[in-house]
């Protein structure tokens, strides 16, 4: 593997926010779905990888996980968690100016919280804004199969109830993130058979 802080372009005694800021910079440049249909997809597919095991060498290397423990920069396990929980409680119960002011104070922007951030503005109609921030967390931690489907989802425009008091999905038809999730789910499998026939 290449040496992680020049596929990052910072030095070795770079801040924890210089090399946050150096990762987040490139995820976005490279992230693949910059690239759909275009002859450099599978280049951009390869260089997003690059960067985020870079990113996970220098944060995992500046603190070590203990065996069993979740430890990463940043403090101990769970420490910004609680807060996420927060904040995804507050979003399920449509409290979304208080989401929003919970994560304007969190000064690490994860994947948490740009998917967090997205959740807030898709419920407020906002789509364009929510897709840029779903894939951002999409893009920042790949394996994350909620992060990954809620940047498709939302790429497909939003879904209305028709029921009495219904409107955009995920904004008033009083959905929760995992009625969010199963729908992003369900929709998927319908698109797959929808293509197989």
């Amino acid at each position: 593997m290449k040496d992680p802080y020049s596929v990052l372009g910072v030095s070795r005694d770079a801040s924890p926010e210089e090399i946050k800021r150096a990762y987040r910079d490139l995820a976005r440049k490279y992230h693949p779905d910059n690239y759909v249909g275009n002859d450099l997809a599978d280049l951009a597919q390869e260089k997003m990888k690059e960067i985020n095991e870079a990113y996970d060498t220098i944060t995992q290397g500046a603190a070590p996980r203990s065996s069993g423990s979740n430890e990463r920069w940043g403090g101990p396990a769970g420490a910004g968690q609680g807060v996420y929980a927060t904040i995804r409680q507050l979003i399920n119960a449509n409290r979304l100016s208080e989401a929003e002011q919970l994560l304007g104070q969190q000064t690490d922007h994860s994947a948490e919280w740009y998917f967090c951030r997205g959740s807030v503005l898709y419920r407020r109609g906002w789509y364009d804004e929510a897709t840029r921030n779903f894939q951002t967390a999409a893009s920042m931690e790949p394996s994350n199969a909620e992060y990954r489907q809620a940047a498709a989802h939302v790429r497909q425009g939003p879904v209305y109830d028709a029921s009495p008091g219904g409107g955009a999905y995920g904004r008033t038809a009083g959905l929760s993130m995992c009625d969010c999730c199963s729908a992003m789910l369900c929709a998927d499998c319908c698109c797959s058979a929808a293509r197989c026939c």
